[in-house]
């Protein structure tokens, strides 16, 4: 009696809206919040073609060092696994790994400049409102309770 009581307590949640890990509240926008908040920046068509296309291309530049990352994360781990580390070689990688990440990020960083150059200013005043949201922990990367 007593234990299928407590399963049925652990079974009820309360439906107020609020997401919950473990007891605590999670912040956070939802998918849905995150898609309207874009949304609000009432792109034209033609801004958003060209933006698909940016995308597009930027992704094909990314994939192979993506690849080429995660093959050097995997010999990373080879060589740190090793009887006797190679330090010369663990260094030699960690530099083409960080090479790696360079590119990337000039890549996207190249990627985002283009899509902002092409908003009007009050588009890039919504975004600019939109990413500070993002980050007062109310986005995906923002602050979690218990992280502060």
């Amino acid at each position: 009696m007593l234990m299928s009581l407590s399963v049925i307590l652990i079974a009820q949640t309360e439906d107020n809206g609020v997401k919950t890990f473990h007891g605590k509240p999670q912040l956070g926008l939802k998918v849905k919040e995150f898609k309207n908040g874009m949304n609000g920046l009432n792109l034209t068509d033609a801004q958003k073609e060209s933006f698909k296309v940016s995308t597009m291309a930027t992704q094909k530049l990314l994939l192979p060092l993506r690849n080429e990352l995660g093959e050097a994360e995997a010999h990373q781990k080879t060589l740190l696994s090793a009887e006797k580390p190679d330090f010369a070689a663990i260094n030699k990688n960690i530099e083409k790994i960080g090479g790696i990440r360079i590119e990337m990020a000039k890549i996207q960083t190249r990627h985002r400049l283009e899509m902002r150059a092409q908003l009007s200013d009050e588009q890039r005043l919504k975004l600019e409102l939109f990413k500070g949201k993002m980050k007062m922990g109310k986005g995906h990367f923002g602050n979690k309770p218990g992280l502060e």
